[in-house]
């Protein structure tokens, strides 16, 4: 990977004009991320196919290429080919941009996580910071979705959403508060590297905290209120069809594969190879070489855990939601800011910088 981005460099660098390659440094990156995340999004969809069929005994996709695999490709193919539809009575200017404003964050925050050693489009000192504003948008357009589709439960379902966000965004802002604290930085980059001993052993209920709540903000099972079937026909996607309604489903799933992506960043060590601090060279070497290896292999396990998990457990109630948020999860995010305040401030054993 370290002769890939050497290659990109020395190319970049032929370049003479500043304006134009400071673009062009930011736009081939992007694309490039873009491409892999929506790459890696097909064959997601396949892998919870074949995962929940695993957990509830049955085959799941095997018709169409080995394994099934080629099965998303045609659904996607038929998804295109489908009539969009816009009800009479909806706001046709709010009901086209909804499935953008949660598309779209979906693919930029990307930008911002590092993938692999100097595998990173920009690299700002608050970048967590920039990632959870980014991140936060996609609940606006799910309201503007339910909120312009003139229906009943479209709106119930936009309602659910931004109730839920806001009760399960402030504990997961709080659990995300021991890591900064520790790494010193809110540079992704620099959590990364000060991650010798991985902020999992340093952070155990910091990482619980987080967890459960970016299944919340994902609206993954058993927090999938805003589009609950037995409920709400559909939630605020219900009036959608073709490839607005497509938008939102790969939204779905880029947004859990960006929730990996942060476990793996926050609390796994990223791109950086298990104990390479103590393997010496050779965990150098698988580092540098295959960080980006190391780095989707950690994202997918999250992944896994997300669609075990759906295949697990029966969705909870609206007011059990809340309770849980308010009730438990912020006094335990508070909790482990004060504890881990404490062990940084003395020093004491992984806790110290």
């Amino acid at each position: 990977m370290e002769v890939l981005v050497q290659l990109y460099t020395a190319i970049l660098s032929l370049i003479p004009f500043e304006p134009v390659r400071n673009a062009i440094n930011m736009l081939v990156p992007t694309l490039a991320i873009a491409s892999m995340v929506l790459g890696i999004v097909f064959i997601l969809i396949w892998w919870e196919r074949r995962l929940i069929a695993f957990v509830q005994a049955r085959l799941g996709p095997n018709r169409l290429g080995p394994g099934g695999i080629f099965q998303s490709f045609a659904d996607a193919l038929k998804v295109m080919l489908k009539e969009d539809i816009v009800t009479a009575d909806a706001d046709v200017i709010l009901f086209t941009i909804a499935p953008i404003l949660v598309f779209v964050p979906g693919l930029l925050v990307y930008s911002l996580v590092p993938v692999g050693n100097g595998m990173i489009v920009s690299n700002v000192n608050v970048a967590i910071f920039l990632f959870l504003a980014i991140s936060s948008i996609t609940t606006l357009g799910i309201l503007m979705a339910g909120w312009s589709s003139n229906n009943k439960y479209s709106l119930m379902g936009g309602i659910r959403a931004v109730a839920q966000a806001i009760s399960y965004e402030i504990p997961l802002l709080l659990s995300i508060v021991g890591v900064i604290m520790l790494a010193g930085s809110l540079s992704m980059v620099d959590i990364v590297q000060s991650q010798n001993v991985w902020n999992i052993v340093r952070q155990p209920l910091g990482f619980i905290i987080f967890f459960i709540c970016s299944l919340s903000e994902v609206n993954r099972i058993p927090f999938d209120l805003p589009e609950a079937e037995s409920e709400l026909v559909s939630g605020y996607n219900t009036e959608y069809s073709g490839f607005k309604f497509a938008m939102f489903f790969l939204a779905e799933y880029i947004n859990t594969f960006t929730l990996g992506a942060l476990c793996t960043t926050l609390f796994f060590g990223g791109w950086r190879f298990p104990f390479d601090n103590l393997l010496g060279d050779i965990g150098l070497q698988l580092t540098a070489q295959l960080g980006i290896v190391w780095f989707i292999l950690k994202t997918m396990f999250f992944f896994s855990v997300v669609v075990w998990i759906r295949g697990t457990l029966p969705r909870v109630r609206t007011d059990q939601l809340m309770a849980f948020a308010w009730k438990y999860l912020l006094p335990a995010a508070l909790l482990n800011i004060f504890v881990t305040s404490i062990f940084a401030a003395i020093g004491f054993g992984v806790f110290s910088r």
